[in-house]
């Protein structure tokens, strides 16, 4: 059963787990469970996305529960007024604050965009990025007498695709767990040392005003057990509400 952290008379949201994917897709065939579909059945109604999560990302993920509903939300997107926060754990010592304004080239898929424009030019991109806290572990890696670590708190200004994974890419902290943008090395270090094989990538908030009730509504999803025995193991803070 799907995690609601939130629900009102338009809107439901679920904290989604790492590995699921948002709605049916014909790239991935063999796949047979969906949050959309899941949670039709858990609410016995009709979902519409209005957003979207990569697979290997986990946290807040919203639907409306009318067309009309996600046209409104979807305009709330489109016009940039939802501030979105992911936290990441990244390779080495992020700064303590950065804006990264570099505009992506969209990532085209070999089979779903094979008709696309191959030739477009890229997006303006920008995010935000502070650092949380730092870790260092006495292990030696390559040339390193050590590995460290960083959380990192992100705020996407602009919605483009993997964006975050590759900001942090290109700023040399690429999240752990990332096998298209970050460094399979590190992943198979974390992977043995803290037996957790995810993307460290957490949608942990969404903040909005409401289409209708004109509220300002904030709605947040927890990191999980998991996640914070790996934050005890790295001297970082143990409960939820230290990473609100």
């Amino acid at each position: 059963m799907l995690e609601i952290v939130y629900q009102d008379e338009n809107y439901v949201a679920i904290n989604k787990p790492s590995g699921l994917l948002v709605h049916r897709s014909f790239l991935d065939k063999r796949e047979t469970q969906f949050a959309m579909q899941m949670l039709r059945d858990q609410l016995g109604q009709h979902v519409f996305p209005v957003h979207r999560l990569d697979r290997p990302t986990s946290g807040v993920l919203l639907f409306a529960l009318s067309s009309e509903a996600a046209r409104d939300m979807n305009q709330v997107f489109i016009d940039g007024n939802i501030e979105k926060r992911y936290l990441a754990l990244v390779r080495g010592f992020a700064p303590e604050s950065v804006f990264l304004d570099k505009p992506l080239k969209e990532e085209l898929d070999k089979i779903a965009d094979k008709f696309a424009n191959q030739d477009k030019a890229p997006q303006e991109a920008q995010t935000q990025f502070n650092c949380l806290y730092q870790a260092s572990l006495p292990i030696p890696f390559g040339k390193y007498p050590s590995i460290r670590y960083s959380l990192v708190e992100c705020f996407p200004k602009t919605g483009r695709k993997h964006q975050i994974r590759r900001h942090l890419k290109h700023l040399s902290y690429p999240i752990i767990g990332d096998v298209n943008h970050g460094d399979n090395k590190h992943n198979h270090f974390f992977f043995e040392h803290f037996s957790l094989q995810r993307l460290m990538l957490f949608a942990t908030s969404l903040k909005f005003v409401h289409p209708y009730s004109k509220e300002t509504i904030t709605i947040k999803a927890r990191l999980g057990e998991q996640m914070l025995s790996i934050c005890e193991q790295l001297g970082w803070p143990t409960t939820e509400k230290d990473y609100e």
